[in-house]
C-alpha cells in the first residue's frame, strides 16, 4: 500500500462517527479510500453520510494520524484494509466488517483456520484448566486459537495454544500501543513473538466499555466456531456466541455443575442449540473437515477420553475427598460433613491433592476437583 492510500485509510479510521457501515457506503460510491477522502462535502452527503460525518472526513486529525504512522513504522507491525487481498476472508464475510485491522506479530495467521475460545474473566480453576487443555489440543490439531486477551478463560486459551507450540490470535479492544489488562503485558509480548495481536482501533484508544462488544464480533468473525468454556448468565462471552450465530458460525459450550454460577451461561447456550462439548472430538465432528490441507500438519496426540488413573500411593483419605467433591464447589465444612474424617486428615488430603493438580481452591474459599480429559 502506498503512502497516499495508507493515509486515506487512516483518515477513514479516525473520522468521528464514521463507522463500518459508513465506510462501506463510501467504498461503494467512490471505489477507494483515496477517492472518498478527496470527495467534496456535497458528494459525501450524496453517498449517504451525515453533515457531521462529511465534516469529520474533510477535517482529519493529522496529529493522531501521524502517531498511527509512527507506530506502524515499527517492526512486525502493519495495517490490513478491506482493499487488501490478505484481509481475512472469514472476517470480510460478516456484517459491518472492520474497515481496517492494525496488527503486530505474524499477520499471516489471520488467514488460517481459527477457533475462538472465550469465557468468564472470573473463571473457576476447573474452567481455566479446561480452557488451557482444549486450546492446547486444538492447536496441536491445526487450529489457530483466537481470543480476547482478557483475564480468566481468554488468557488461559492463549497460554494453552502457546504451551502446545501452536499459534494464537489476540483481538484487542484498545489501540495496540497499550495492553489491557495491564496484567497481561508479558502474555501480549509472547503473543507478538509467536502469534499476532490485532485491533480495529487506532493508536491511543483506551479500554472503553463500548469497545468490547465490537471486539467480540471480530473474535467470532475470524473463527470457524466459538467455544464457550465458562460464562455467567450475563457474561460478555454470550455476546460473542450471539455474534457467531448471526455470522452462521458454529457455537460450542462446555457444561458444568448445576451448583457453579459460571456454568449457567453455557447451559443456556446448550438449551438454545449450541453443541455440548465433552472432548475435542466433539468439536472436530463439526469443524475438522473444514481444516482441509492444514489438518494433520502438526503432531496430534490421542485426545480420546480416558479414565483418570489414580497415581500409585494415593491414600484412601485422598480418594474420599475426591469422591466427596465430585463436580461441586465445596467449602471445608461441607467436606468434613461428607467425608466424616478428622479436620487434620481432610486438610492434609487437600494439600496433597492440590500439589498433584487434582484440586484447586476457588473464589469464596471453596474447593473444586480438576478434571484433565479433553
Amino acid at each position: 500500500m502506498d503512502a497516499a492510500a495508507l493515509n486515506a485509510w487512516l483518515v477513514l479510521c479516525r473520522a468521528a462517527g464514521v463507522g463500518s457501515a459508513a465506510v462501506a457506503k463510501l467504498l461503494e460510491a467512490f471505489g477507494s479510500a483515496e477517492a472518498a477522502c478527496a470527495a467534496s462535502a456535497a458528494a459525501l452527503r450524496g453517498a449517504g453520510l451525515s453533515t457531521a460525518q462529511a465534516e469529520a472526513l474533510r477535517k482529519p486529525d493529522d496529529e493522531a494520524i501521524a502517531r498511527d504512522l509512527d507506530w506502524l513504522a515499527g517492526p512486525r507491525r502493519g495495517l490490513l484494509t478491506l482493499a487488501d487481498a490478505a484481509y481475512p476472508r472469514a472476517l470480510r464475510d460478516i456484517a459491518q466488517a472492520p474497515p481496517v485491522l492494525f496488527w503486530q506479530g505474524d499477520a499471516e495467521l489471520l488467514g488460517l483456520p481459527q477457533i475462538a475460545i472465550v469465557g468468564s474473566r472470573t473463571a473457576t480453576p476447573q474452567g481455566l484448566e479446561n480452557a488451557q487443555a482444549f486450546a492446547a489440543e486444538l492447536a496441536r490439531r491445526g487450529f489457530v486459537v483466537t481470543s480476547g486477551l482478557a483475564l480468566g478463560i481468554d488468557g488461559a486459551a492463549h497460554r494453552g495454544a502457546l504451551a502446545a507450540d501452536g499459534y494464537t490470535v489476540a483481538v484487542c479492544a484498545t489501540g495496540l500501543d497499550r495492553v489491557y489488562p495491564a496484567r497481561h503485558k508479558a502474555l501480549a509480548h509472547e503473543i507478538v513473538e509467536r502469534g499476532v495481536l490485532v485491533s480495529e482501533f487506532p493508536i491511543g484508544v483506551q479500554a472503553l466499555a463500548e469497545n468490547f462488544p465490537r471486539r467480540n464480533r471480530i473474535i467470532s468473525g475470524l473463527s470457524l466456531g466459538t467455544l464457550v468454556v465458562e460464562a455467567a448468565r450475563e457474561s460478555g462471552s454470550l455476546i460473542t456466541a450471539r455474534y457467531a450465530l448471526e455470522q452462521s458460525r458454529e457455537v460450542f459450550a462446555i457444561p458444568g455443575s448445576i451448583h457453579n454460577p459460571q456454568a449457567r451461561g453455557c447451559h443456556a447456550l446448550i438449551r438454545q442449540g449450541a453443541k455440548l462439548v465433552e472432548t475435542v472430538d466433539d468439536i472436530f465432528e463439526e469443524l475438522g473437515p473444514l481444516l482441509g490441507p492444514l489438518l494433520g500438519t502438526r503432531v496430534a496426540k490421542d485426545s480420546s477420553p480416558a479414565a483418570e488413573a489414580a497415581p500409585a500411593g494415593r491414600d484412601p483419605q485422598m480418594e474420599a475427598v475426591l469422591a466427596a467433591l465430585g463436580d461441586e464447589l465445596l467449602d471445608l465444612d461441607a467436606l468434613l460433613a461428607r467425608t466424616a474424617q478428622p479436620l487434620v486428615a481432610v486438610q492434609s488430603a487437600l494439600t496433597r491433592l492440590e500439589l498433584e493438580g487434582l484440586v484447586a481452591l476457588a473464589p469464596g474459599g471453596r474447593y473444586q476437583r480438576l478434571h484433565r480429559d479433553v
